[in-house]
């Protein structure tokens, strides 16, 4: 089955949105609540669920572009956005053993994406 990139872009795209809502999920978790009820129940929370959601059903129809080998591939790309966001929004350190094996997916990516 050949690749349609438009279909790989919208599994991107719902992998970068899956992160996004891991970045509300951990913001709220380190917020701390009056009840279990608030802290489940809160706006940031919810938010985050729906997005995940959406991107389940944008990854059920982006399968039907690209090929099933290729998704867990295009899903590793979040190990990159979670990386980012981790060091920007919660001032996260890297250390050498993180960044070498942040550059081991990046290369494993980049090297099945050459021979696909």
């Amino acid at each position: 089955m050949a690749i349609d990139l438009r279909y790989a872009a919208l599994l991107l795209l719902g992998v970068f949105i899956s992160s996004i809502s891991q970045v509300m999920l951990k913001k709220s978790a380190l917020k701390t609540y009056d009840s279990k009820i608030k802290e489940y129940l809160n706006p940031l929370v919810i938010v985050a669920y729906i997005l995940f959601v959406g991107t389940t059903f944008l990854s059920i129809f982006a399968y039907r572009g690209i090929p099933l080998s290729m998704g867990p591939i295009l899903e590793a790309t979040s190990y990159i956005y979670v990386t980012i966001f981790g060091i920007v929004f919660f001032n996260e350190k890297m250390s050498k053993k993180k960044w070498i094996a942040l550059v081991l997916i990046i290369t494993g990516i980049a090297l099945y994406s050459i021979g696909a």
